[in-house]
C-alpha cells in the first residue's frame, strides 16, 4: 500500500505543479498515470512543439517544459505509478481512499486530485481492413521520437495541423515524405499550409491529394501501401514505404474514472471553481483540462492557477487545525523534503545621514 498525502492522477503539466505547490505547504504527493513516462500530451503528443504562452517563456519545447518541471519538484521528492491506469476507488471511514490500478496497485490518501489532462486517448484510425496487423510493424499513430525515421521513407496521411507540422518537421529528416489528404483543402493552419506547399515544389516533400490509402502489404514488416485517388479504385496504385503515420487526431476518454460517481458534463468532470475545484465528492478535486466549470479555459496556466488553489484546500482539509499563513518564496525561500534549501535573499538595510 502507498500513502501520502495527495495522490494525483496524471503527470501532465497540471499535475506535475501540484506537487510543487503542495511540497511548499509540506505535503507529500505520489502520482499514478497510465503512460510510461511523466508529462502527459506534453511528452506523448507533441514533445518538439514549440509553446508560446508560458508565463516567462516567450518559447519552450513542450518536453523541455515537461524537463523543467520536473526539475522544480525533485527536491519534493514525489512517488510515481507509471504504466498503470487508476481503476477503481473506495472511500473509506474516516473520509480518505483507496485507488487501485489496473495492474493493482493500491494508494491510500486523505486527498485525490484528479489531473487526468483530456483523459486517455486512443487514435482515430483509418477503416483499412489489415491496418492492425501491421501496428508497431511500419502503422505509427504518434511521433515519439522523430530520429526514429531518420533515413527512412515516410508516409503521413491527414490534413490537420498534427500532419502538416510532422511533414515540414520529418522533410529535414526522412529519406522520403509524402502527405496523402482526402481533400485538396487543409484544416491546419495557414502558414503550414504554405510551408508545405514549398517543400513540395522543392521536392522535399510528395503530396497526394484527394486521396487516401485503403490497404498495406508486407510481411514482418510494412514495405507498401495502396493508395487511391479521386476516391476511384481505377486510380490505385502501390507506393513503397517504410512507414505509415495516420494522423486523424485522438479520441479523448476519461476511461474508469467515469464510473467514480463524479458529475460528469462532455466528457469533463464538473467542480466548484468559486473556491478550490473541489468535484461533487469531498476530497477528490479536478483540475486543469480534465475539469468543466462556467468560463473554462483549457491553458496550462489554467491548470497552474487550479492546482495552486486545490493544494491550499487540500492543506486546510489534512490539517484543519492548523492555520497557514502564505509566504512568497521570494521571503521563504523554498525547502525541499530531501535537505535542499533556495534560501531567499536577506533584505539589506542601509543607514542614511
Amino acid at each position: 500500500m502507498i500513502k501520502t498525502d495527495i495522490l494525483i492522477i496524471g503527470a501532465g503539466p497540471t499535475g506535475l505543479f501540484a506537487v510543487f505547490e503542495a511540497g511548499l505547504l509540506k505535503l507529500k504527493c505520489h502520482i499514478i498515470d497510465a503512460l510510461p513516462q511523466p508529462g502527459g500530451q506534453l511528452a506523448e503528443l507533441y514533445p518538439k512543439k514549440p509553446i508560446y504562452d508560458i508565463p516567462g517563456f516567450p518559447e519552450v519545447l513542450a518536453g523541455d517544459l515537461v524537463d523543467n518541471l520536473m526539475e522544480q519538484i525533485k527536491s519534493f521528492q514525489p512517488g510515481f505509478t507509471l504504466g498503470e491506469k487508476a481503476e477503481t476507488i473506495e472511500k473509506l471511514d474516516d473520509g480518505s481512499f483507496i485507488v487501485t490500478t489496473d495492474a493493482g496497485t493500491q494508494h491510500h490518501a486523505p486527498i485525490i486530485a484528479i489531473a487526468g489532462g483530456l483523459g486517455s486517448f486512443e487514435p482515430r484510425k483509418p477503416k483499412i481492413d489489415n491496418l492492425f496487423n501491421f501496428e508497431n510493424k511500419g502503422v505509427e499513430y504518434m511521433i515519439k521520437d522523430p530520429e526514429k525515421f531518420r533515413d527512412q521513407s515516410v508516409v503521413i496521411a491527414g490534413g490537420g495541423d498534427s500532419a502538416l507540422d510532422w511533414s515540414i518537421f520529418l522533410a529535414d529528416v526522412a529519406s522520403e515524405v509524402t502527405l496523402v489528404h482526402r481533400r485538396n483543402e487543409f484544416r491546419g493552419a495557414l502558414e503550414s499550409v504554405d510551408r508545405v506547399k514549398e517543400l513540395k515544389d522543392m521536392g522535399k516533400i510528395k503530396l497526394i491529394t484527394p486521396a487516401e490509402v485503403v490497404n498495406l502489404k508486407g510481411e514482418e514488416h510494412l514495405n507498401k501501401v495502396i493508395i487511391r485517388k479521386n476516391n476511384n479504385p481505377q486510380e490505385d496504385f502501390e507506393l513503397a514505404t517504410d512507414y505509415f503515420i495516420p494522423l486523424f487526431g485522438l479520441s479523448p476518454k476519461l476511461g474508469p474514472i467515469a464510473n467514480w460517481g463524479l458529475e460528469i458534463e462532455k466528457n469533463a468532470i464538473k467542480v466548484d471553481n468559486t473556491l478550490d475545484y473541489q468535484t461533487n465528492i469531498p476530497g477528490i478535486y479536478a483540475i486543469g483540462d480534465v475539469n468543466t466549470y462556467p468560463g473554462k479555459l483549457k491553458l496550462i496556466l489554467c491548470g497552474f492557477h487550479e492546482a495552486t488553489l486545490m493544494c491550499q484546500s487540500a492543506f486546510q482539509k489534512i490539517h484543519p487545525e492548523k492555520r497557514y499563513v502564505m509566504k512568497y518564496t521570494t521571503v521563504g525561500g523554498v525547502t525541499g523534503f530531501d535537505g535542499t534549501k533556495k534560501e531567499a535573499p536577506k533584505a539589506v538595510v542601509k543607514s542614511i545621514d
